[in-house]
């Protein structure tokens, strides 16, 4: 196999995965879905491409969880994460949905959870 053709298989397993992950947003996380809408609301659409981003894997995006389904990417590392694992352990909560920063074209930039 040569590597463009190699490329363009994990390019199309990238895409059915991220399809895999917006389909249960959609369909098995309802407020981590008005989540994800609202913010868009709030800050731009650029939001819907943290979603996507986060989904392929890329750290610092976007990760969600809800009734035992989790998507996204992790922010390991960040103190973001680790205030939201200490208030969901504090506090318990239904849902989480973290989003990474924004490039300033697209609406500015902000890092937090919703």
């Amino acid at each position: 196999m040569d590597t463009q053709q190699g490329a363009a298989v994990k390019n199309a397993r990238t895409a059915a995965d991220v399809q895999r992950g917006l389909h249960t947003i959609k369909t098995a996380m309802p407020n981590v879905y008005e989540a994800i809408k609202a913010e868009a609301g709030a800050i731009g659409q650029g939001v819907y491409a943290l979603v996507r981003r986060g989904l392929r894997g890329e750290p610092m995006c976007f990760w969600a969880m809800e009734a035992g389904h989790v998507v996204g990417t992790p922010f390991n590392g960040s103190a973001a994460q680790d205030l939201v694992a200490s208030n969901m352990v504090q506090f318990g909560c239904a849902h989480v949905c973290m989003f990474g920063d924004l490039p300033a074209a697209e609406g500015g930039v902000r890092h937090g959870a919703a």
